[in-house]
């Protein structure tokens, strides 16, 4: 949509812009939230030759991210990002974006997914297994960190087919590559990447190690065909091999799977982690998701089956969704001048759609900073827009592996509920980390305790 028309943004002044890039580097949620709160749902940002348009309503994510997606390429952050990711799925366009993605699609298939329940299942009592040995321990055990190393194994073994136990260092790694990707980020590119900085070596052997992880996933896979031969790393081996050029092909599928390796457990294990936060902090959650959980499972093991019947479990989800979007914000690049809610977006402008601050948006959610699982009860009717929940982004670029993540996010919350009560340390408080997705800053300490036994009842 081209047009010269359009009201121009409300924002702060110009001479404001060096203390809008000190806080973009302290506080990056803080400065989204307090710029939408004093300006409203568009505000223009002018730092140096940067122009940032930030919307925060649903009709301006629906018109960004679908109705006029085509105009907007991947912005700020991810040109950064690329130096790691390269042309992946979650940085790549046009072309190139639309046959990865028919690549993988098939593979999160709701038949082949719903194949992989078994899986995540056994992961996760597994996981309640390792957190039974710190029952009655004194000091507290870093719980995300547990579910982070559980979300890497089931990547693994549902979408690679390959135990990744043995490449400990990717976690460090994925760190050190968005630890510069936003420090690049916050500065605007303007510090030379020549410069010998902490972050560029920690950057620089990041990359090398994720390099060495998939060149060693791809030799494993040659080596030893799988015979199904329909996950993520035999189909990525079978689609380049068309590639006549052995190098762009080699880098392709280097590209493909350290994106993979980085969207496909984070987000989960974020969306795990802040759920788990929320309902530690929050006694009568946490005993409501304990009784649903023991009255569909009981003893018995979890199934695909039982998904459906999780209701309060998905809703307090939702709920933790809403606060702490695994996606926090989905920077876009208008190519062509645009008008977005009647203000005009000259080309070549980055654009921010936050749904950190737009899944608290007054309008369409009373009491936002309140945790309120019943706000997804099934059946009630509000008036609340589709695009005012976007955890997953929107649009053609919605996340691809959405419905496995939720499903592995559910098993993961309804199994250790049954068979644990994990509480908070009193007095400490995660601290958000906006990074590529919301993580838990300083980890996830908890006690791990027992659910007392149910006490009988006199006839």
């Amino acid at each position: 949509m081209t047009t010269s028309g359009g009201r121009v943004p409300p924002g702060p002044p110009r001479r404001a812009a060096l203390g809008i890039l000190r806080q973009l580097r302290a506080d990056r949620l803080g400065l989204m939230s307090e710029a939408v709160r004093e300006y409203g749902d568009a505000v223009r940002v002018a730092i140096g030759p940067k122009k940032l348009y930030i919307f925060n309503h649903p009709d301006h994510a629906k018109h960004v991210l679908a109705d006029n997606a085509a105009n907007y390429h991947k912005g700020i952050g991810y040109t950064e990002a690329k130096r790691a990711l390269g042309d992946g799925l979650l940085t790549s366009e046009g072309d190139l974006w639309k046959e990865q993605r028919r690549t993988i699609q098939p593979v999160f298939q709701h038949k082949r997914i719903a194949g992989q329940a078994d899986v995540i299942v056994e992961e996760a009592l597994g996981l309640v297994a390792r957190l039974r040995a710190h029952l009655g321990a004194a000091r507290p055990v870093d719980v995300l960190s547990e579910v982070t190393a559980l979300t890497l194994g089931v990547l693994g073994r549902t979408l690679l087919d390959a135990d990744l136990g043995e490449f400990d260092s990717v976690g460090h790694s994925f760190e050190a590559v968005q630890d510069q990707a936003m420090f690049e980020m916050e500065t605007l590119g303007m510090i030379p990447r020549w410069l010998p900085l902490k972050g560029q070596r920690a950057f620089r052997w990041a990359r090398s190690d994720l390099q060495r992880i998939v060149g060693a996933l791809v030799a494993q896979r040659k080596a030893n065909p799988v015979e199904s031969g329909d996950d993520v790393l035999t189909r990525l081996i079978a689609s380049t091999a068309k590639e006549g050029d052995r190098r762009v092909a080699d880098r392709r599928m280097q590209d493909e799977l350290v994106t993979l390796l980085l969207a496909g457990h984070e987000t989960t294990a974020s969306t795990v982690g802040w759920t788990l936060d929320l309902v530690g902090r929050h006694p009568e959650v946490r005993e409501r998701l304990h009784e649903e959980a023991v009255a569909v499972y009981g003893d018995r093991r979890p199934s695909y089956a039982d998904l459906t019947r999780l209701r309060y479990t998905n809703m307090v989800l939702q709920e933790a969704m809403r606060l702490h979007p695994p996606v926090w914000i989905l920077p876009r690049r208008a190519l062509a001048e645009d008008e977005v809610g009647g203000y005009r977006v000259p080309a070549g402008a980055e654009v921010l759609i936050c749904p950190y601050t737009l899944h608290r948006h007054p309008r369409y959610w009373p009491e936002p900073e309140r945790f309120i699982p019943e706000r997804f009860e099934p059946g009630v009717q509000t008036d609340r827009p589709r695009y005012a929940h976007i955890p997953f982004g929107a649009g053609p670029r919605f996340c691809v592996g959405n419905h496995l993540g939720t499903m592995e996010a559910a098993f993961i919350i309804s199994t250790l509920m049954r068979d644990l009560k994990l509480e908070p340390v009193p007095g400490y408080r995660v601290k958000p980390e906006p990074m590529m997705s919301l993580r838990l800053g300083g980890g996830l300490p908890m006690t791990v305790r027992d659910w007392p036994a149910p006490t009988s009842r006199a006839a």
